[in-house]
């Protein structure tokens, strides 16, 4: 955001850079953090909270980059981040912490959500990429509500709703070692 007010040439270009070094940075923390065996509870929920101000961020500069598209399109950007507001609170009102879930469904959301916000950093329009983000975004929001209403207590690292069942059973779930484990 900085280099928008700043006026830089070839802003676009610099938030898509970041925007790519954050992604990358967000894959790769948490693998090494699995490698090191340092990947407590406490870091994985930073790294949501992180992860969450990054994003909110790169958003805010491609609104003011392209913001006619985000006016044109503000009801389902509302629903959108109503929904992610929503995680939040059942997350605080069930366990008295933010999530940290960090579904399989959430990492590929993010993985749209990068593509839309390149796409409207160029050229400040979307059409099928739009819809298909707001509505996986919203889909996998509720998804994790669900995973935290079906947990007994708070966990980070639930792949899914079907590892979130397994959990309130008391079974074990199975982990990959580079994406959750």
């Amino acid at each position: 955001m900085v280099f928008y007010w700043l006026k830089f040439d070839n802003f676009k270009y610099y938030a898509i850079s970041f925007l790519v070094v954050g992604l990358l940075s967000d894959i790769f923390d948490g693998i090494i953090a699995r490698r090191l065996h340092i990947a407590t509870q406490m870091l994985r929920r930073w790294d949501s909270s992180v992860d969450l101000i990054f994003f909110i961020c790169i958003t805010l500069a491609t609104y003011l980059s392209c913001p006619l598209f985000f006016k044109d399109n503000a009801l389902l950007i509302f629903i959108l981040l109503g929904s992610e507001a929503l995680t939040y609170i059942v997350s605080f009102a069930k366990f008295k912490k933010e999530i940290a879930t960090h579904s399989i469904g959430a990492k590929v959301w993010t993985l749209f959500l990068f593509a839309l916000l390149i796409e409207l950093l160029l050229h400040c329009q979307s059409t099928f990429l739009f819809q298909i983000t707001i509505w996986l975004g919203v889909l996998t929001r509720l998804e994790i509500i669900a995973i935290i209403l079906i947990l007994r207590e708070w966990s980070n690292d639930i792949p899914s709703v079907y590892h979130a069942i397994r959990l309130r059973k008391g079974k074990t779930i199975k982990k990959h070692k580079l994406f959750n484990g």
